[in-house]
This record gives structure tokens, C-alpha cells and sequence, in this order.
């Protein structure tokens, strides 16, 4: 009889072994997987960066939407993009999973998979992580560490009135699709790509920090409205977003012709994974430059205000209105 292989038929340390065989390794690691801590040697000045995410199955994602290999592919992705939002290198990742004894071995090599090619699209190492018997539903737990040099990290608190806000690439893509797939419809490719395998904006945030062209920034994971006002209560400004700049992609502006109530979507759906910053008004001809040496449009959406309870949008008659501050919030919605 052919059955397939249970994760009950292999235990535990079978697993972490068949994790470690399958895992990359870089000269920076000197101790990886197998033992109880990784050892890893950083940049001697720079700062330590980390950050944890959890994802939770019918709550993150659903394997009836998604396959293996594309849910260890975002898991990462999602986790680099904390860093890139910090204008960090993204290192070394830890990886928890809550499995039951009984899911086939051969979707957790998928998911491994997935976990590996994006660790080498982002140059990080799967340095260790925990596995734990659980009754369901599936849950993965990440921790990324990367490093950036002091004068160069970007938090959320930097931004001054006067300055201009950016968005990178497109907003509202992976919200829509996510929302075609509540309804039982198939997403066209391209929003399916953007929900199923965001890709992490590493190269922007790196430069960005680097020629230090932005004050204030943040990935927008639950949605710009909600990822803005972070960054406006964390650097105690205001804003006036341009209605008529938000970047939309061909996919989205297609819908949204047909139903302008999707636009909702763009101002508060989630899981863009774009970098959302403030940046000078001198600047702008170097942002334009990064922009088209890197071929990803970056877009002025607006400008802050010393008044840091004004929160200010203009239509396409240029008529102001007052913004709610929404976005995702796991314990409210």
C-alpha cells in the first residue's frame, strides 16, 4: 500500500533533520540547526534588528487558497519587509510551526521549500526555530534579524511638517483579491501573485536609508490608512493625501472603473507590503532617480501638516475632506 508519509511516522527530530538537510547555509552562520541556540557573527557597529510575526490558518491564510510552497514563500517575505521598512539588511530567520501528527510530510518539504527560495531571493539563512504538536488549526511563527547602521535606521518617528509622503509600487492589489476570493471568485493572476507571494521592498528601504532620502517609514501590512496613522501619531504630525495620486495598478483601476466603492480597498486593505515614508521636498529628484534605477514606481501621495490632528484628503475637484483613521486591528475587526 502507498500512503503518504505522516508527520506521526517520523517524529519530531525527523522533521528538524529532513528541515536541516534542506536548508542552505551561509558563512556567517557559525552554528545553525540542530543545537540549542544558532550562533551567528554580525556587523560589528551596526544595530540589531528583529521582528516576529504569527500567521494563523483561516485568520492569515487558507490552504484551499493557497498551496505550500507559496505559504513558506510569504511567510518570509512578509517577515523581510519589517526589516526593508527599517532601511535594514535583512540576516537570519527562526521559523515555529504548530503542526498535528498526522499532516503529510510531503506539504511541510513543500512549505519548506517555498521557506528556501525565498531565503535566497532575500539572502537570509533559516538558522533554527521550534516545532510543537498541535490539535489545529496550523500556525507559523517567524522571527527575522537583520542589522543596519546606526545613522542610517529609519523608524517611524522621524517625519516633519512640510514633508512629502510616498508610497513604492501599487496599493490595493492583494485586499481585492482576497476579497474575490471571499466571494468564491478566481482572482486575475496578477492580484493573486500580489496576495499570494507579496515581494518585500529590500532594495528601496536599503537605499532609501542609505543616501538618506527618507525621515519616516513603515511597510503598510494593514492597509494605508492604518499604516499612515502610526506614522503620523509616532512623529506627532498631519496629513493631506492626494486622492487623485494614489497608485493603482492596471488590475485594480480596471475594477475600480466598474465599482468606485472598491477604493475602500486602497485606503484600507492590507497586506500590500509597500513602504510608505516621508521624505524632504529637495529630495525628490534623488527619489525619482532611485525610482527609475530600480524600475519601481514611487509615488508622492501627499504632504504633512504641522496640525498633527489634521487628517485631510483631496478628491478630484480638490475639495478637502476629514480621513478616518482605519486599517486592519486584529482585535477590533
Amino acid at each position: 500500500m502507498n500512503r503518504k508519509i505522516k508527520l506521526f511516522d517520523i517524529g519530531e527530530f525527523g522533521l528538524i533533520e529532513r528541515i536541516r538537510k534542506g536548508t542552505a547555509t551561509q558563512p556567517d552562520v557559525v552554528l545553525g540547526i540542530g543545537d540549542d541556540c544558532a550562533a551567528v557573527v554580525l556587523p560589528a557597529t551596526d544595530l540589531l534588528l528583529t521582528s516576529t510575526d504569527l500567521l494563523l490558518e483561516s485568520i492569515h491564510f487558507r490552504l484551499d487558497w493557497t498551496d505550500w510552497f507559496m505559504l513558506g514563500r510569504k511567510c518570509i517575505s512578509v517577515n523581510v519587509s519589517d526589516i526593508a521598512a527599517m532601511g535594514g539588511t535583512p540576516r537570519y530567520i527562526t521559523l515555529g510551526l504548530g503542526l498535528t501528527k498526522d499532516h503529510p510530510v510531503d506539504h511541510i518539504e513543500q512549505f519548506f521549500a517555498g521557506v528556501g527560495a525565498a531565503a535566497k531571493d532575500y539572502d537570509v539563512a533559516l538558522i533554527g526555530g521550534d516545532t510543537c504538536r498541535s490539535p489545529g488549526p496550523l500556525f507559523v511563527a517567524v522571527t527575522i534579524l537583520g542589522s543596519v547602521p546606526p545613522d542610517e535606521m529609519i523608524s517611524r518617528a522621524g517625519a516633519h511638517a512640510g514633508e512629502r509622503l510616498y508610497v513604492t509600487g501599487t496599493i490595493g492589489d492583494s485586499a481585492l483579491a482576497l476579497a474575490l476570493l471571499q466571494r468564491g471568485e478566481r482572482p486575475p493572476e496578477a492580484l493573486a501573485q500580489r496576495h499570494h507571494n507579496p515581494a518585500a521592498r529590500t532594495l528601496i528601504g536599503r537605499e532609501l536609508a542609505r543616501l538618506h532620502l527618507a525621515t519616516a517609514m513603515l511597510d503598510i501590512s494593514d492597509g494605508l490608512l492604518g499604516d499612515l496613522e502610526h506614522l503620523l501619531t509616532a512623529s506627532a504630525v498631519g496629513c493631506r493625501l492626494d486622492g487623485r495620486a494614489l497608485p493603482l495598478s492596471k488590475a485594480f483601476a480596471a475594477s475600480l472603473s466598474n465599482d468606485p466603492e472598491l477604493l475602500n480597498l486602497a485606503l484600507n486593505g492590507g497586506e500590500d507590503y509597500e513602504l510608505l515614508f516621508s521624505s524632504p521636498a529637495e529630495k525628490a529628484v534623488a527619489i525619482e532617480q532611485l525610482s527609475a534605477t530600480t524600475g519601481l514606481p514611487i509615488t508622492c501621495i501627499g504632504t504633512l501638516l504641522a496640525d498633527p490632528a489634521a487628517r485631510q484628503m483631496t478628491d478630484h475637484l480638490d475639495r478637502a475632506f476629514d480621513l478616518p483613521a482605519k486599517g486592519y486591528n486584529h482585535f477590533c475587526d
